[in-house]
């Protein structure tokens, strides 16, 4: 039989696709990495996209939630020059100031837009007339003011409950006498106002003009900027006259057709015209700040002001507050930025070393192919290039997922910004694998290398680079000591934390081996071998390297800094809702000023869950008697007037200005007559000096000797203060009371008081405190730092999870070795173990103390009073908010890893139990 001709071999094809082969070979390897890269690739593009998404919402929460009075854009020109009356009347016609209302609208920059449906024109006095009717309500005497305004759109913006709308016959001129108003519901029920009243208004000089009232109508939007921007047009109230003691009067609005809007040329009350430009928000993004502002700006003093003054007269201006609130704003946001960035850098440094730390994983298991590859003489290139497109080819394709899951979960953010943070991801994971490979591989390593951490000797260059790093770390602490965290750019300051880390395991590294040695010694004198083995391979474990350690730490320092930092917010905010009440709940009249009814205080302590009550009386404004020689003003403190039994138990309870109740008794001066002993704030005792002194007050007149000084008090959240005994004074009324319970509901709180007398206000703590966290800035970066948390104790699972596979094969192995030799299950899960407590108790006891000893070094420059008060801080009664310890996030994240190894060390022994020895121990396999 002819032989069989072979086919030729064509050298240049190849046998398979080098990608395709090794996907085939390791497929659960790749989709680990794939679920990782999707995973980190999502946080990252989520944190610039959540950054924008919660800033976006912050500023369209503050400019809608201010009041319109402060957010609309009024634009007004006082009354026309004297003139002919035809002329005058003319300008304060509709059609008139429709117009300029039009073009002015017209002339807004973007991104300013108006709201048309909120936006208003008209007339309007810009003193408030007198009213001269007895029947109208007097709170003291005073008569009641009425402000009038002709204002557009009465129709759109209100529900006639009674009467109808206001109305003109013919034209209306500056001599008229009586014009139709309409009320709102409000207005009418506290005024006592009904169709067909007439109230008769006038200046002081000038003749009255009656009013009459032909309907009563229902705001539609109250709080929209219509309704709102002068909130007197849909809500009457009380006015103080500033004088000593304060008189109120009632001040209320009455809405004109627009069309008589020249009769008020006749009252004196100085007539204006307006146009309110309601600002529209829905579109407005945080990227938007800087440009709006230079827009307001420009409107209210620049070339935009020109422009309105070519359409509204020469004597036009626009006011608002909305520049008060983009800059409030930005404050905040600059003051949250740089603690957000903390935990930004923090999170990402820990995802960059686990994806370095997954390539040094997937080199280490092909260490062997590697090794054979270079001594077959593959190229460094060749290899890299290889390995670099294994990796892409499930990297990228899990990037862009993650970015695509990212992009669909979070709104209103910038898309760049994403697609950075998913591509350095991408990179970081690409580029793991093949340059760890060529690390290990720049040249052709002999099989077997020992990797032995006892007897390593760290270089030359590794010393410089940990004093390198060992500098930036100590100027980043120093910085933000000394600074702060004011500066946003300064991200060498936002990396103080991971500096800190990063140094402390460089140092726990080179300081390892030392109680490996002195521990090895006498454990290799005892009887049993499992210590020393447990010691000798601890020493030996590639898994006791600096990555690992460094992920760890990292890992443990961020958990702990984030949760100090929702610690210290949590803090600040009790302490600013109890500073802000004094208790769990306050009750009191207008101002603090007014005696509260009778039965109020009985009504209280019968309200449900109400367990004490304390009185006390409250006069603002205290002169004090005036020192000898000196220039600068008095202090007006407040005075309060105090039961010493239940104030002290309340001061000592809640920890505020805690003292003893003697140090408000009474004693006799020389002559026999009484002074009261008094606690005092710095400032108050500062002034009085030393001695007795003479107070004159609404309370009655009384002498006074300052006995203790506390910085602060429950009563009131003012600096100055002055505490004496209540009973002691001679008008004894108390003004406020403060109500300690466990969970007082504030329903039947409010429902209790309402029945007992009008006007009175109840405050709870528990609704205090949440005002202070009405703000998507903050409880946006809140939700970054929980996040941050948790992800931190993600990574550090899995930064503990791949040292310890690095090495398995090897305790396989080495367990399968020592069985053949006669070591038992129990003493094999022993000596796993063992080998896993030095280096886990090294990462939790190192995470503790690099924790604690980086919230003791940052605290001083890291203030949080932004994040945990939605109130200005100068507003907010309480001295800031600084970092403080949370031993949770300190203790479980620590305790965790412990925990973590001995599990897994647990069940890799069990598992490497059920496998054979024959199995592990291979002919040839040197491992």
């Amino acid at each position: 039989m002819a032989a069989r001709s072979e086919r030729p071999v064509n050298p240049r094809r190849p046998v398979a696709p080098w990608v395709r082969t090794r996907l085939r070979t390791a497929p659960g390897a790749a989709a680990a990495l794939g679920v990782l890269v999707l995973f980190t690739a999502f946080l990252a593009a989520g944190f610039p996209q959540a950054v924008d998404a919660y800033e976006t919402r912050g500023l369209r929460h503050d400019l809608t939630a201010a009041s319109p009075s402060r957010s609309v854009l009024e634009l007004t020109a006082p009354q026309p020059a004297p003139g002919p009356d035809a002329a005058r009347e003319a300008a304060l016609r509709p059609e008139e100031l429709r117009s300029v209302h039009r073009q002015a609208t017209g002339l807004l920059p973007e991104p300013l837009r108006p709201d048309r449906g909120q936006s208003a024109y008209g007339v309007r006095t810009s003193t408030a007339l007198e009213a001269r009717d007895s029947w109208l309500p007097r709170p003291e005497a005073l008569r009641p003011r009425f402000t009038l305004a002709a204002q557009s759109g009465l129709a759109e913006h209100a529900t006639v409950r009674k009467g109808r709308l206001p109305a003109v016959e013919g034209q209306v001129t500056a001599s008229a006498k009586e014009v139709e108003a309409a009320v709102t519901a409000a207005t009418a029920k506290t005024m006592r106002l009904d169709v067909g009243s007439v109230v008769h208004v006038a200046a002081p000089g000038s003749p009255e003009l009656a009013v009459r009232i032909c309907g009563i109508v229902e705001p539609r939007r109250p709080q929209g900027s219509y309704w709102s921007a002068e909130p007197t047009l849909r809500t009457p109230g009380l006015h103080a006259e500033p004088v000593s003691p304060p008189q109120v009067y009632w001040e209320a609005g009455l809405l004109l057709a627009p069309e008589a809007a020249p009769a008020l040329l006749g009252t004196r009350g100085d007539p204006q015209l307006y146009w309110r430009i309601a600002p529209a928000t829905g579109h407005l993004t945080a990227q938007d700040v800087a440009e709006l502002t230079d827009r307001v700006a420009s409107l209210e003093g620049g070339p935009g002001l020109l422009e309105l003054k070519t359409i509204a007269g020469d004597n036009a201006a626009l006011a608002t507050d909305l520049d008060a609130l983009l800059a409030s704003y930005t404050a905040m946001r600059s003051a949250i930025r740089p603690v957000v960035a903390v935990a930004a850098v923090g999170i990402g440094t820990v995802a960059a070393v686990v994806l370095a730390m997954t390539g040094g994983l997937f080199a280490a298991r092909r260490s062997a192919e590697l090794a054979l590859l270079r001594a077959r003489g593959g190229s460094l290139r060749g290899i890299g290039g290889r390995l670099l497109a294994e990796t892409a080819v499930v990297v990228l394709p899990a990037a862009g997922l993650g970015l695509l899951l990212c992009v669909l979960t979070v709104d209103e953010a910038r898309l760049p910004f994403a697609v950075a943070a998913a591509g350095s991801v991408a990179v970081v994971a690409c580029a793991a694998l093949p340059v760890r490979a060529l690390v290990l591989h720049r040249r052709p390593r002999a099989h077997g290398d020992r990797d032995d951490l006892v007897r390593a000797r760290p270089g030359r260059r590794r010393a410089v680079a940990e004093l390198t790093l060992l500098v930036l770390a100590t100027g980043a602490v120093t910085a933000l000591r000394r600074r702060g965290t004011s500066d946003g750019g300064d991200h060498l300051v936002s990396a103080a934390p991971v500096l800190v880390g990063l140094i402390a395991a460089l140092v726990l590294v080179r300081l390892y081996p030392l109680p490996l040695r002195w521990a090895a010694r006498p454990a290799g004198r005892l009887r049993g071998a499992v210590g020393f083995l447990s010691l000798a391979r601890t020493g030996r474990s590639p898994a006791a390297g600096a990555l690992p350690l460094l992920a760890l730490l990292i890992a443990l320092t961020t958990a702990a800094f984030g949760g100090s930092v929702l610690a210290g917010v949590a803090d600040a905010r009790d302490r600013a809702a109890l500073l802000a009440t004094g208790a769990d709940a306050r009750i009191s009249g207008p101002w603090e000023t007014v005696a509260l009814p009778g039965g109020v205080e009985r009504a209280v302590r019968d309200a449900p869950g109400v367990r004490e009550v304390t009185a006390v009386q409250i006069e603002h404004a205290l002169a004090l008697p005036p020192r000898p020689n000196d220039i600068g003003d008095p202090l007006s403190p407040s005075l309060v007037g105090v039961e010493p039994g239940s104030y002290t138990r309340l001061a000592r309870q809640w920890r505020i200005g805690a003292f003893p109740a003697d140090a408000l008794r009474t004693s006799r001066d020389a002559d026999g007559r009484p002074v009261l002993h008094a606690v005092a704030s710095p400032g108050v005792a500062k002034w009085l000096g030393s001695g007795p002194h003479r107070i004159e007050s609404l309370s009655g007149d009384f002498t006074v000797e300052v006995t203790a000084v506390r910085t602060r008090t429950p009563a009131v959240a003012s600096a100055d203060f002055l505490i004496v005994d209540g009973a002691r004074l001679a008008h004894r009324a108390p003004t406020a009371l403060l109500a300690d319970g466990d969970r007082l509901d504030g329903k039947a709180l409010r429902a209790a008081v309402a029945g007992s007398g009008k006007n009175l206000s109840v405050r709870l703590r528990s609704e205090e405190r949440a005002a202070f966290a009405d703000s998507p800035l903050q409880s946006g970066a809140e939700r970054i730092y929980a996040a941050a948390v948790a992800a931190g104790a993600g990574y550090a699972v899995l930064a503990l999870c791949l040292s310890l596979l690095q090495s398995a094969p090897e305790r396989n192995s080495l367990l399968a070795r020592l069985r053949t030799m006669g070591l038992t299950t129990r003493q094999g899960r022993q000596l796993l173990g063992l080998e896993a407590l030095p280096q886990a108790l090294l990462a939790a006891a190192g995470g503790v103390g690099v924790g604690w000893a980086t919230i003791r070094l940052l605290a001083p420059g890291v203030d949080l009073t932004r994040l945990a008060l939605a109130a200005a801080p100068g507003l907010a009664p309480v001295d800031g908010a600084a970092l403080r310890t949370d031993l949770w996030s300190l203790a479980v994240p620590a305790a965790g890893v412990v925990v973590l190894a001995a599990g897994v060390a647990a069940v890799q022994a069990w598992w490497a139990g059920r496998r054979g020895s024959i199995t592990e121990l291979r002919a040839g396999d040197m491992r």
